[in-house]
């Protein structure tokens, strides 16, 4: 697949990249080596092998879900710019 100019230009626009106009050229093609790619990728045949994390089969270590440094409202509070009956407070944004 081929990335003109102007398609190089509308996706740093939408990713708000500031690119100059002399090197979207140059960003085109990279577009188009990267899609050269995921194109080549599409034609490998992985019918019939299982996802996996790692190259090597290993379990993840697992701990107990228990809370080790609780308490700390009043230090979290703090950071907030208003709080009110010990919670963040915010402007409402929904009418």
């Amino acid at each position: 697949m081929s990335i003109d100019t102007e398609t190089a230009r509308r996706v740093a626009k939408l990713a708000r990249i500031k690119v100059e106009d002399d090197a979207l050229p140059a960003l085109a093609q990279e577009f188009s080596a990267i899609l050269g790619f995921i194109e080549q990728l599409n034609e490998v045949d992985v019918d019939g092998v299982e996802p996996m994390t790692s190259v090597t089969p290993q379990r993840l270590k697992r701990r107990e879900d228990v809370v080790t440094d609780g308490d700390q409202q009043p230090k979290v509070l703090a950071n907030a710019p208003d709080s009110r009956e010990g919670f963040f407070a915010v402007p409402k944004v929904v009418e």
